[in-house]
């Protein structure tokens, strides 16, 4: 099997598993609990944080573990636009782009639905692209965030967020993003990218899933989501999932130290692969911008075929991948993400996403390209009316 689903999940690294082994043992104590079990877990924790704040560039202070993406995500936008309103009321607009993973859009909604938010959204380009002079226009004095995702989870493309986060920042608007497909690929130094709030995964990073992190700036106000105990400095209670910080921490801090030398490699493949596809596959329609792109991320439409149908045969050919986010597993639907392209929605239901793990070989992705090769011929000639 060639696995070409890593933006959805990556399998658990050996380094991780034997660095978090130990708190899924015999150091499993409660970090909040004053005894020796505790202060072992709490040292791991607080070891945890200072790593992930290494590769981020921040304080200690400034990250947040959480279950995952979506939860940072989901405290990110909430958590800071309710701040923002409850010390200035006027505060009650979010901005966010057309292409932002669920996370980011429906926590949006959720402001929008029962806390009377306005939410704007940032129009795209043919590519997934975003304009920053589109964002200055979209910003009022009653902006309370701005989150633009880093790189899209579908289609690939990396937008230019440390231009975006100037102009939010000029304005005095926090601005955050979700990181989570940037991790590992692109740089996360927030002081670098100019961003007030960052969040990404552990399980795309080679951590176990069920692990996250939020970095939130300094002084920048936080509503909890989840009430309780108060640990993470009070932005969210719960006892820590020791075992998980140490993962993604561990994960991090491999992967950074990887990610330029991996990046080039990963980048070189990448593009002979689409030129195979391109070539090799009758009007096959690369979606996303063809250099602003993430290492790891394929993705085409097949006009004149299911995409899910394309998938299958695939499978058959030994290729695993998706037809998009693996958030949207199991809809129908044409993505929201390729209709903001203005692709038609006949044909973005043709969508199929290849997304390579740092392993990934030439010998992996060649034979790849043939099997999309055979598999696009074999669904358009089950679709093809047969003669009498």
């Amino acid at each position: 099997m060639i696995f070409l689903d890593a933006a959805a999940t990556t399998p658990v690294r050996r380094e991780v598993l034997e660095a978090m082994w130990p708190y899924l043992s015999g150091e499993f104590g409660n970090p909040s609990s004053h005894h020796s079990l505790g202060e072992a877990a709490a040292t791991a924790l607080a070891g945890a944080r200072s790593a992930v704040a290494k590769v981020f560039n921040c304080r200690a202070g400034e990250v947040t573990f959480t279950s995952g993406g979506t939860e940072a995500d989901n405290l990110a936008v909430k958590g800071i636009a309710l701040a923002r309103q409850a010390a200035d009321p006027s505060l009650n607009r979010v901005v966010i782009s057309a292409v932002e993973h669920p996370a980011v859009e429906e926590s949006a909604r959720y402001l929008e639905r029962i806390h009377g938010f306005a939410v704007d959204v940032l129009p795209v380009d043919a590519h997934g692209l975003v304009s920053v002079e589109g964002l200055r226009s979209l910003l009022t004095a009653e902006t309370a965030l701005v989150s633009i995702m880093y790189a899209n989870n579908e289609i690939g493309t990396v937008q230019p967020v440390a231009a975006l986060a100037a102009v939010a920042r000029e304005q005095g608007v926090p601005f955050h993003t979700d990181a989570v497909q940037a991790a590992g690929w692109l740089p996360v130094d927030v002081k670098a990218l100019g961003v007030d709030a960052l969040s990404i995964s552990g399980h795309k990073l080679g951590a176990p899933k069920g692990s996250g992190v939020l970095f939130t700036k300094g002084r920048l106000r936080v509503e909890p989501l989840v009430h309780g105990g108060g640990q993470e400095r009070g932005k969210r209670s719960g006892t820590e999932n020791v075992a998980g910080a140490v993962a993604l921490s561990t994960a991090l801090t491999l992967s950074h130290a990887e990610q330029a030398v991996l990046s080039a490699r990963v980048s070189e493949l990448r593009e002979t692969f689409i030129g195979s596809v391109l070539s090799e596959v009758p009007g096959a329609i690369l979606t996303g911008d063809r250099s602003q792109r993430l290492p790891s991320v394929a993705s085409f439409c097949f006009p004149g075929t299911s995409g899910e149908s394309v998938l299958l045969e695939l499978e058959r050919l030994g290729v695993v991948c998706s037809s998009g986010s693996a958030c949207a597993a199991g809809s129908d639907a044409p993505s929201p993400v390729l209709l903001a392209l203005g692709i038609a929605p006949e044909t973005a239901q043709t969508a199929v996403r290849f997304s390579f793990a740092s392993t990934v070989t030439d010998a992996e992705l060649e034979q790849a390209a043939a099997a999309v090769k055979t598999a696009v011929g074999r669904v358009r000639n089950l679709a093809s009316p047969q003669p009498n």
